[in-house]
């Protein structure tokens, strides 16, 4: 099936579990891989629509800023900052993640050239 014929739903989910243990991105940034800059919205009712059950690490998704906006998709922001610190995502403050070390670029194909990246 060609890429644009795969629901928009299904290629953020792709992209999701894709992103490396200890690190995070961002909705802007899945929203920019997925060829919709301007789609951060639209990835975050994606994720809300994540099957039950399912192993997605959506816990790996942030704002823009660093902050855990999907954390009560988890009951409470403190689960999802507890998986990422369970992963060595180091945090700027409670529930912001510092995304100068921790970013992960969907749209960059070598895991080896992401440091640095945000």
């Amino acid at each position: 099936m060609p890429e644009s014929d795969v629901p928009f739903p299904e290629r953020v989910y792709e992209i999701v579990a894709r992103i490396p243990s200890g690190r995070a991105t961002t909705y802007g940034a899945i929203a920019r891989a997925l060829g919709n800059p301007r789609g951060a919205r639209e990835v975050g009712w994606a994720l809300s629509g994540v099957p039950e059950g399912s192993q997605l690490p959506c816990h790996r998704v942030v704002d823009r800023e660093g902050r855990l906006s999907g954390g009560w998709a988890f009951g409470h922001p403190e689960i999802m900052a507890g998986r990422l610190e369970d992963e060595g995502v180091p945090f700027l403050e409670q529930y912001r993640v510092d995304l100068s070390i921790a970013f992960w670029d969907p749209s960059v194909e070598d895991d080896t050239q992401q440091l640095g990246l945000f």
